[in-house]
């Protein structure tokens, strides 16, 4: 509890309510900023860096404050230039090098020096509240999908696609070693923390990331099938250094499976929440009694 002093807390607060923001109010935010000048629109992501000042880890490393500083507004320009030159949404190759290295900052933990540990969440709430802000705000991307607005036929969705994916990965992951079953029940307070953990600080950004961003822009290009498998590969690989040292081939299988699953989810109806819930659930299931 220490190490979480209020000033942290405060800085994952601030990190925290772009997501939210644009989960509950996501067009009235894209209406409000479209009135702004275009200089303030790309100037205003710098504001998602002030996470890094607050937890007082810049006190001595201020080229990090810097990178935090800039880098969502960089996001902001490309993305720009890329709805300039792609007004029809296609794809442009602004969008894939904002995407590549969005990507590649979480996944070979390129910012997670700026950081304690214990913190390091913060920093991929900053790159995901910049993705947010360049695709919906500046790109306006359309067929993204994302809102926390659960609604019954996310549900319905979800539970198809978890009992779809179960009969598949459950005994593959026991037959590889990768699954383990864990006798007895958790604690109700533990399993609550667990999905609400889960829901928002994993399967949320990721869902974002490769049904809502990925997904969306390679399905114009490739269709609904292709699109499918791609993303779900590339989901898959983006797994290979998780729970091991070496390439996890183990976990990159398990995972691409699964992202079809959630890729099936997402293209329903263009849900992020739907996916994000069936996401969520494979990972509770995953952590409370099989890993």
């Amino acid at each position: 509890m220490h190490a979480w002093s209020y000033s942290a807390m405060a800085a994952l607060a601030w990190a925290l309510v772009p997501m939210l923001a644009f989960g509950f109010a996501g067009d009235a935010i894209v209406r409000v900023c479209d009135r702004l000048p275009l200089t303030v629109r790309l100037l205003l992501p710098a504001a998602f860096g002030v996470p890094y000042a607050l937890t007082g880890a810049a006190g001595s490393r201020g080229q990090w404050l810097f990178l935090y500083l800039m880098l969502p507004v960089v996001v902001a320009v490309l993305l720009w230039h890329a709805r300039e030159q792609d007004p029809l949404q296609r794809g442009d190759w602004r969008d894939g090098a904002v995407l590549l290295v969005l990507g590649l900052a979480v996944d070979l933990r390129w910012l997670e020096a700026a950081w304690p540990a214990h913190l390091s969440v913060i920093g991929k709430l900053i790159l995901l509240d910049s993705g947010l802000y360049g695709f919906l705000v500046i790109r306006q991307l359309s067929g993204v999908g994302f809102d926390l607005l659960i609604r019954a036929r996310d549900v319905a969705v979800a539970v198809r696609e978890l009992a779809l994916y179960a009969p598949i990965a459950v005994p593959l992951g026991l037959a590889l070693g990768f699954l383990h079953f864990h006798a007895g029940l958790p604690k109700p307070w533990q399993a609550t923390a667990t999905a609400l953990f889960t829901f928002f600080f994993i399967a949320v950004p990721e869902e974002i990331y490769f049904r809502g961003w990925i997904q969306n822009l390679l399905e114009r290009r490739l269709g609904r099938n292709y699109s499918l498998w791609l993303t779900s590969a590339i989901f898959g690989l983006a797994h290979f250094n998780k729970l091991a040292m070496r390439f996890n081939w183990r976990y990159v299988l398990l995972a691409a499976i699964a992202g079809i699953f959630y890729g099936r989810a997402w293209r329903q109806q263009h849900r992020v929440a739907a996916s994000a819930l069936t996401h969520a659930s494979v990972d509770t299931v995953w952590s409370l009694w099989l890993r």
